[in-house]
């Protein structure tokens, strides 16, 4: 990971158009491609940001201080360099991923020994598939024979959506899984999450926790 404090500019263009104007910011590039943008004063969302798979130029012939990361829909972020006040890289080693809480893991079990949740005819291959950036929830395959990966939360958040989508970009390069589509599956899932999700192909899957242990809702019933 590079981390980079400087004072800058940020233009974006892409789908729409979006300028940050000059100010002291920290520069997050990853090792997965990814560039993003950060403040002092928005917890841990950034600015703006680039999701990989992008690339990084850095000058581009006489503005030797423009940085331009592109990605593949061709859309780009450009940092306009003003003054570099810290830059260093740090190897940070295979993460071992999230340690999920109680009910997480217990999800997770109950889906996997519940896989017909998913729907009609869904089998498991396994569960905590292990990627190169971490462990995938739930690999299955749905009636059709086409290889699922599930992203299980207790509440389903953009961030989710983002984790399953860096997982979908690198099981779809294994031919053996290819094509993989993904289900976010949560006890409940964001407006703003389900959204991202629709718009990158994702299915959602709201998850009932007691139904799946077995208990019977308390309320009363007619029938």
């Amino acid at each position: 990971m590079r981390l980079v404090i400087a004072r800058c500019s940020v233009d974006y263009a892409g789908r729409l158009t979006a300028h940050l104007p000059s100010a002291p910011r920290l520069i997050l590039v990853k090792a997965d491609g990814s560039v993003s943008i950060h403040a002092d004063d928005r917890a841990y969302k950034p600015l703006n940001w680039m999701s990989p798979p992008c690339t990084l130029k850095e000058g581009d012939g006489e503005q030797k201080d423009v940085w331009t990361v592109t990605n593949k829909a061709g859309e780009k972020l450009i940092i306009t360099m003003e003054e570099i006040l810290h830059d260093s890289s740090h190897e940070l080693g295979v993460d071992p991923g999230l340690i999920k809480d109680g009910v997480e893991a217990h999800l997770q079990e109950l889906l996997a020994d519940r896989i017909e949740t998913l729907g009609e005819g869904y089998t498991l291959i396994r569960r905590e598939y292990m990627t190169a950036i971490g462990p995938v929830d739930i690999l299955c395959r749905d009636a059709e024979g086409q290889t699922v990966a599930v992203e299980i939360k207790r509440r389903g958040e953009i961030d989710g959506v983002e984790q399953l989508t860096r997982y979908l970009e690198l099981l779809n390069r294994d031919p053996h899984l290819a094509p993989v589509r993904g289900v976010f599956a949560a006890q409940e899932i964001k407006p703003q999450a389900r959204v991202l999700a629709t718009d990158r192909g994702i299915g959602c899957q709201v998850l009932d926790y007691d139904a799946m242990r077995g208990i019977e809702d308390d309320k009363l019933r007619l029938f």
